[in-house]
């Protein structure tokens, strides 16, 4: 048995705030969460920026400590930044030695995760690995080709289970992220824990009063990428039965902001669509509260925090039927399915359930109620009794390397 003494833990981010993405969302989620209940928590991810300072440990916020690893622009994608192997792994080290963990938690297996992956147990501290990659999310920035794409996910699963084999825990959000973790041949046990939310937040909006016949929302929220298909939902909406005056909101930004604007003036839908761009977290919660329905056409979610959110918010799910999606979704009683791709399928499920009130608030009911098993407080808890679990295992099968004085040698000692 463990004490229930507060644990020091590092948390490994290839991508956190001000990154807008669900990983780095979880990761933060994850971090504020654990200190929150009296934890130390220091994170370790890329600089925002060139200027961010580095290694000093002093970006205190939210109760946890973030620590900024040197990064360069990515030059397909000006929004996100990353460190290179050689540079991560030597402030990976130093701020191990510096932070002296019970724990490390890494949130994927690039850069910053790779070189805590091999520090941690080389050390002898204990690594625990959460996936929130799938190579769809990836493959337009990095400007792979289509016809190399099958391979490219092939090499890198390889990759991530070479990665994550270092840890003595594997977890994932879903039960359908374990499964695809287990079909790339991970070659151990992974835990589904979701990733969770704070449902009360998202049920904090302005109440908008709906009368009949008025103009309905229907609301996307995520990266505009080419993995979330925002554009199925604008075909959608122009091919909507002109009885029903809907609009579209869109919020987020991405390589394919400009396309999805000029797509909705070609369809001449300019009139219908709201393109918000990135915004704060207050209009986010107002978002939720004013829409009709939430839909996420992506195919690429492990699990999507973003329709967990509108969930909270009590609102009916219209989604592709693809990966995670399904987890969420259960047809004809908090929203609907449709194939991915299919745009005449997913225009007449918008249609069906914007022209019924009543399926409208019933559907919206039932979303507020499944979405209470995903509660924050829950995988936190879970989470760490996890960590407590692995700390203990641990200790009988790692000779734990001596916590050594601030003043000793950067040269790291490896254990047996």
């Amino acid at each position: 048995m463990t004490s229930n003494r507060p644990l020091r833990i590092v948390i490994g981010a290839d991508t956190f705030p001000p990154d807008v993405n669900g990983a780095a969302n979880f990761a933060h989620r994850l971090a504020v969460g654990l200190a929150s209940v009296g934890h130390e928590v220091h994170v370790l991810c890329p600089a925002p920026s060139a200027s961010a300072p580095m290694l000093a440990g002093v970006n205190a916020v939210d109760g946890i400590t973030v620590h900024h690893l040197k990064s360069y622009r990515w030059p397909f994608y000006d929004d996100f930044r990353f460190s290179v192997p050689w540079k991560a792994k030597a402030e990976t080290e130093e701020l191990l030695w510096q932070i002296r963990p019970d724990l490390v938690h890494v949130q994927a297996h690039f850069v910053v995760g790779r070189a805590l992956s091999k520090t941690a147990p080389a050390l002898g501290i204990p690594l625990v690995a959460t996936n929130h990659f799938m190579p769809e999310n990836l493959f337009a920035h990095a400007k792979v080709p289509r016809w190399l794409r099958s391979t490219a996910a092939k090499l890198a699963y390889r990759d991530l289970a070479k990665v994550f084999g270092r840890a003595q825990m594997v977890t994932a959000p879903t039960p359908r992220a374990v499964e695809l973790l287990h079909a790339n041949k991970l070659g151990q046990e992974a835990l589904a824990i979701s990733c969770g939310i704070d449902i009360q937040k998202y049920r904090g909006g302005t109440p908008v009063a709906r009368t009949p016949g008025a103009t309905k929302t229907v609301l996307f929220v995520g990266r505009l990428d080419e993995e979330k298909r925002v554009d199925e939902l604008l075909h959608a909406i122009a091919k909507l039965p002109e009885h029903i005056d809907v609009r579209a909101e869109i919020v987020g930004g991405g390589s394919c902001e400009k396309s999805l604007v000029e797509l909705a003036g070609k369809l001449g839908i300019t009139d219908r669509v709201r393109f918000l761009g990135r915004i704060s977290d207050e209009e986010l919660v107002q978002a939720y509260a004013r829409c009709d329905l939430f839909c996420m056409p992506g195919i690429a979610e492990l699990q999507s925090l973003v329709t967990m959110e509108a969930m909270a918010a009590g609102k009916p799910v219209i989604a592709a039927d693809a990966m995670a999606l399904p987890h969420l979704v259960r047809p004809g009683h908090n929203g609907w399915l449709f194939p991915p791709g299919n745009v005449l399928v997913l225009a007449a499920r918008l249609a069906q359930t914007l022209g019924d009130e009543d399926m409208l608030r019933r559907m919206g009911a039932a979303s507020a109620e499944m979405i209470t098993e995903h509660a924050l407080a829950a995988t936190l808890e879970r989470f760490e009794s996890l960590y407590r679990k692995v700390i203990a295992d641990a200790k009988g099968s790692i000779r734990l390397v001596p916590k050594i004085e601030p003043a000793a040698p950067t040269t790291l000692p490896r254990s047996a």
